[in-house]
């Protein structure tokens, strides 16, 4: 070999990197003539070794490359010689850089952004262009084409087909006045004249709510609002979101703007079932679009935020009353029209000719026409049943084409109907007393027992009477004495803190003298707010002295059940009444003796339901009202009879029923025995006579009436004493709603077999005397003194403090609280006689129900009573 082709000699300490960081090695600092200086050597056990490098070197040696050749030193040149031995990078995509060191690598340059910043653009381009070749513009008229919603009796008979026959007329542009333009632009799409049709924040958020499982959100721009209403049958899906965005950018770039705003005009839901703007002018005002004036407009775009909510006809659901729907219409009106000064769609001129007091009048609802006597409760009570079961909202109820069999029997119906109409007719006479028997409302409600199946109901009036709230299913009517039984249930089953855990029997004594010391859980007196201890008011004076629990429940006295929720608690009680069906959001939150004597407020619907677990010997059924729905010919799943629930021992539910007997045979109840046949029940009535309720049941159905008074177009539906009420004195649970009662389970059941109740066997321990868990009479066991001799106080409210003045204060959890102080007359009656005394009481809810303590109003549902009553306590009796 040739020497010129001799390589020459290599270090031998670590090959030509080794070599080159040598040569790179600066003079030492220490050097003062600049000369090199040889570095320290280094020693010991982490000196390097012969033959190896750091891992360091090794990698930079591999992203040297070719540079990197020979033999190098150890691991470090080695793994570089090894790793790239001038073998170039031929990665399609060059990241991490291979010519890069350390965290250099990692960031990307300039090209590969840019290339794939130009990539993932020409991609999106390419889908959107193939998506809007794919897909057709909406057709408006097939959009508002919505079908009848057709309901059947029990039986399969139909009952009424509703939606359909509305005008649904397709207008142009020409026959929407401008003023009806100008506000739903200013309200719903202020850019839409100028927009490309979407709203790339709108429509992301959109998808990512739904790709996460959130609430899936509408498009935000009239466009896309336009072509969401022709898929208002479909599943709210990422495909779904993906066509309507497609179809929105190929309107936005090929159609007029006058064309898609009359598109979403005319295929927009406005309530009382209509699609379109012209269904809607007839719907609500009786004129064609063309004719409507700015104010009118206005309203229209104002329901367009949505008709559950806007519509002041009211809506489904407890926040959609007529009057809350009728507030937020109102509001919403009045911000439309300012609005629309705001984006310079409207002169302040103009505006103000326009002062709440001209919030538009509407005219009688085509609805409400149609659903005559009962059917507009049924019909609305079959609706929501449909709508939670299957999560359907009310524009796609509206759209129709649904078949719903209902649980409800004509021949029951119109019986529950003839009853109330009858009683109402033999004593209401509005004009003759018109300060007493305005206003006077009844609600009821008919369960079978052995299914839960809802057969009928009593709502009111009618919707063609302009009623549209539903009494049947109210839950701002205090319920009395009726709730007694599950005090009892509750110690028959849990017991007192006296009975070592064991169940009382209802044959158990407890002090009953009016104006009785009531201890609470310590043993100790409640104190009322003076500080004094807090006595409980009965309906009578009577000196009962000690009475069994049955006795007490017979003459429904107060005193021994407001000492027995004490000694059985609060919790307990409501953990049974929750068992057998009542919903949480109805029962008093409050532990007070008030609590055991009726401020709870569950609706008739409820109450009936619940009576019928004592008649089903402890079994519930939740209540239910549809049986089958078809959809475009399919059965839709979720409709069949709810699962049967062993909530209580037959023993105690039997044991239950046998004390409700005595009330019908020898109690408050006595004018139920008319009917002839095993039956047990309750009769409530509440302070200031304000509502009144018989609950009873035989073996085969229980029925919920209740009686109370209320002018339905009050803002507050505040209740109203019913003294004097048919020229009554005092109306009680065991007068007007014990007939109305007897009279429909009469002919509901005259084709039925008689049968009795099951046998209750004995049950409990029973303590009596001084051994009951009875409180301290404050009161001798002679005669209560008069009222007149009796000082006024104030409620006993372990919660809430006192407010100046002496009164009780709302306590935070009410939205509406009037405390008021009211006398009671201590007329007698049926059940036992109104209240006697001084009675105050706080009250709460939306409207907060009356009390059988304390005076109040109705309420929405939760609204519930709170506070004590005073020492001169009202009654929850009857």
């Amino acid at each position: 070999m040739s020497e010129h082709r001799r390589k020459p000699p290599q270090p031998q300490d670590g090959g030509r990197a080794s070599a080159r960081r040598a040569a790179q090695q600066r003079p030492h600092r220490g050097a003062p003539d600049g000369r090199d200086v040889p570095t320290a050597s280094y020693s010991g056990p982490y000196a390097p070794q012969p033959g190896k490098g750091s891992r360091a070197d090794a990698r930079r040696a591999a992203q040297r490359g070719p540079a990197g050749r020979g033999r190098g030193s150890g691991r470090g040149a080695g793994a570089g010689a090894g790793a790239a031995a001038g073998r170039p990078d031929k990665r399609l995509i060059n990241y991490p850089r291979s010519d890069k060191d350390g965290w250099k690598r990692f960031v990307p340059s300039w090209k590969f952004v840019a290339g794939t910043a130009l990539g993932f653009f020409a991609v999106i381009v390419a889908g959107t262009g193939i998506g809007i070749a794919m897909v057709s513009t909406p057709d408006p008229n097939k959009a508002a084409e919505a079908q009848n919603n057709v309901f059947y009796w029990a039986d399969g008979s139909q009952m009424v087909a509703t939606g359909g026959s509305m005008n649904r007329q397709i207008v142009p542009i020409s026959s929407i006045p401008r003023s009806m333009r100008d506000a739903v632009i200013a309200a719903e799409n202020e850019s839409f004249e100028t927009d490309k049709g979407v709203d790339p924040m709108g429509i992301a958020r959109a998808v990512w709510n739904m790709a996460t499982g959130g609430s899936t959100q509408g498009g935000s721009t009239i466009t896309q609002q336009y072509v969401k209403n022709t898929y208002l049958d479909s599943d709210q899906t990422l495909k779904r979101k993906a066509t309507e965005l497609f179809i929105a950018i190929r309107l936005g770039v090929t159609e007029e703007k006058d064309l898609v705003l009359a598109g979403y005009l005319n295929t927009a839901y406005y309530g009382r079932d209509a699609y379109g703007i012209q269904a809607a002018a007839r719907a609500y005002f009786g004129k064609d679009s063309q004719n409507l004036n700015p104010a009118e407009c206005a309203f229209l775009a104002s329901v367009l935020k949505g008709p559950n909510l806007y519509n002041p006809d009211g809506g489904i659901g407890a926040a959609a009353t007529p009057e809350l729907n009728e507030q937020r219409a109102r509001e919403r009106w009045s911000w439309v029209l300012d609005r629309q000064v705001t984006v310079g769609r409207m002169d302040k001129a103009e505006r103000a000719k326009y002062k709440d007091t001209d919030f538009p009048p509407r005219v009688e609802s085509a609805q409400a026409r149609g659903m005559t006597g009962q059917i507009g409760y049924l019909v609305d009570t079959a609706k929501a049943y449909v709508m939670k079961t299957k999560g359907i909202t009310v524009e796609q109820m509206a759209m129709g084409g649904y078949r719903i069999r209902t649980t409800f029997e004509k021949p029951r119906v119109d019986a529950l109907a003839k009853a109330v109409e009858d009683t109402r007719d033999g004593f209401i006479d509005e004009k003759k007393r018109p300060d007493t028997d305005s206003f006077v409302q009844f609600g009821a409600a008919s369960v079978d027992v052995k299914t839960g199946a809802l057969v009928a109901l009593y709502g009111g009036p009618g919707w063609d009477k302009k009623y549209f709230s539903n009494n049947a299913n109210t839950s701002g009517v205090p319920v009395g004495s009726t709730w007694k039984p599950y005090v009892l249930a509750a110690a028959m089953e849990y017991g007192t803190q006296n009975s070592n855990g064991k169940g009382i029997s209802a044959d158990s004594k407890y002090m009953a003298n009016d104006l009785t010391v009531i201890n609470n859980r310590e043993g100790k007196p409640l104190r009322d707010a003076a500080g004094k201890p807090f006595q409980q008011k009965n309906e009578s004076p009577t000196p009962f002295g000690y009475v069994t629990l049955n006795e007490a429940m017979e003459k429904s006295i107060n005193v021994p059940f407001a000492q027995l929720v004490f000694d059985v608690g609060h919790d307990k009680v409501r953990t049974v009444a929750k068992s057998t069906g009542l919903l949480e959001e109805s029962l008093n939150p409050n532990n007070d003796a008030s609590f055991a004597l009726g401020t709870s407020t569950p609706s008739a619907i409820r109450m009936a339901d619940s009576y019928a677990t004592f008649a089903a010997s402890g079994t519930h059924r939740e209540p239910f009202s549809v049986t089958e729905v078809m959809k475009d010919g399919d059965k839709l799943t979720g409709f069949e009879r709810p699962k049967d629930q062993r909530v209580m021992d037959d023993s105690i539910a039997d044991n239950i029923t046998k004390v409700l007997q005595n009330v019908v045979q020898n109690g408050t109840a006595t004018k139920v025995k008319k009917l002839g046949r095993p039956a047990a029940g309750k009769t409530g009535t509440t302070d200031e006579n304000k509502s009144a309720w018989y609950v009873g049941y035989t073996p085969e159905l229980s029925t919920a009436v209740a009686l109370f008074r209320t002018d339905p177009n009050s803002a507050d539906k505040k209740l109203k004493s019913m003294k004097g009420v048919g020229d009554i004195p005092s109306i009680h649970g065991g007068d007007i709603p014990a007939e109305i009662w007897t009279e429909y389970m009469r002919d509901a059941l005259k084709d039925v077999p008689v049968t009795k109740f099951p046998a209750a066997e004995d049950i409990g321990v029973v303590a009596d005397g001084a051994g009951a868990p009875s409180p301290s009479p404050a009161a001798p066991a002679s005669p209560s003194p008069s009222p007149s001799t009796l000082p006024p106080t104030t409620s006993p409210s372990p919660s809430p403090s006192p407010s100046k003045g002496g009164k009780p204060s709302c306590p935070p959890w009410k939205l509406y609280c009037d405390p008021e102080t009211v006398r009671g007359n201590n007329n007698g009656g049926q059940d036992g006689g109104a209240n006697t005394g001084t009675i105050t009481g706080t009250n709460g809810g939306p409207s907060g129900p009356p009390s059988p303590t304390g005076t109040g109003r109705p309420g929405r549902p939760g609204g519930i009573n709170g506070g004590f009553s005073s020492s001169n306590s009202g009654t929850g009796g009857d």
